[in-house]
């Protein structure tokens, strides 16, 4: 099978879906012909659909999401993107009590089809306002589909599924995720929303991870393999809806849990299905759950600073080693 960069999945997952239907349209800043998107996912779409369907807009978060709730509740499907994760508390009024509530509060009359597509997380040096990883804010909306893929694969397939479907969705997507290569297939596929995958099967120890921190749980597992331990990886791949069964299948198989998540520690991610676990499958533990997760504290711009209060392969192994 051929292998393309996240980041071009993500955009053959829009000119796919562009093509498809008319009303997909893109907007946000610096995303057309000119600059092709901060990271360039969306370069050379603008040359194919026009400026009217790749749409450069000023420098406001609040006014793009703004406009794209709008244009998805009278029969669009836009595609947001906001340029850093950071800038979309500019946009929360529009997103958590606009764009999720809609629906619920015209009693199921209205639809907001939007998706919003940002990147998140650290390790590019460019300090606190624009490295955060805010994705438990968003689980945190009901009414918000959260997205956190971390392949080429998953990254076309649920972006494809996030245009499609009637609810507005928050697509993260991960700075240092853009140039991973991975096997994408060119025939049609979709990945289903609320399906965890196991990325690496494993017997001693469960080891959940999301978005960059996948890939930091599969370089670490193959190192304790080599130490006799044996670890699977599993990757939500959605925040929201959350496939709760398949994290606690594997921990009823391996009996132990580690959580990692490059958020804030308290009330992050890793919280949320440290509850899950801790509710539904508490009897099936060995040994207590453990999280590994930034430290509750801004990203720092310093390099080594910003390496520092980056979870790695080491904090992963180390938690491991002292459940098993």
């Amino acid at each position: 099978m051929r292998k393309i960069t996240y980041k071009e999945a993500l955009r053959e997952a829009l000119k796919e879906e562009m093509r498809r239907d008319p009303t997909v349209f893109l907007l946000g800043e610096d995303i057309g012909r000119y600059w092709g998107g901060a990271f360039k996912v969306t370069e050379g779409l603008s040359a194919e659909f026009g400026d009217e369907r790749v749409r450069d807009t000023p420098i406001s978060e609040n006014a793009i999401i703004g406009t794209a709730v709008g244009a998805a509740i009278t029969g669009m499907r836009p595609v947001a993107e906001i340029m850093f994760g950071d800038l979309t508390a500019l946009a929360m009024d529009q997103i958590a009590n606009q764009a999720a509530k809609i629906h619920y509060m015209f009693g199921g009359q209205i639809n907001c089809p939007l998706v919003i597509r940002t990147p998140f997380g650290a390790g590019v040096n460019i300090a606190s306002h624009h490295s955060q990883s805010l994705e438990a804010w968003f689980m945190h909306v009901p009414g918000l589909y959260v997205a956190v893929p971390s392949t080429p694969y998953d990254a076309k397939g649920l972006l494809k599924s996030a245009i499609r479907g009637g609810n507005p969705v928050f697509f993260c997507e991960h700075k240092l995720l853009y140039p991973i290569q991975g096997e994408v297939p060119e025939e049609e596929y979709t990945v289903t929303f609320g399906i965890a995958d196991v990325k690496r099967e494993g017997a001693d120890v469960t080891v959940v991870a999301t978005l960059y921190m996948v890939h930091k749980a599969l370089k670490a597992a193959e190192m304790l393999e080599a130490e006799g331990i044996s670890v699977e990886v599993v990757d939500p791949r959605t925040l929201t809806p959350l496939d709760k069964q398949t994290i606690i299948k594997s921990v009823k198989k391996t009996g132990r849990i580690v959580i990692v998540s490059e958020d804030c520690k308290t009330a992050g991610v890793s919280a949320e299905i440290a509850a899950v676990v801790a509710e539904e499958a508490l009897d099936y533990l060995d040994a207590p759950i453990k999280r590994v997760a930034e430290p509750d504290t801004p990203i720092p711009f310093s390099p080594p600073l910003e390496q520092y209060v980056i979870p790695d392969e080491k904090a992963i192994i180390k938690a491991v080693k002292e459940v098993v």
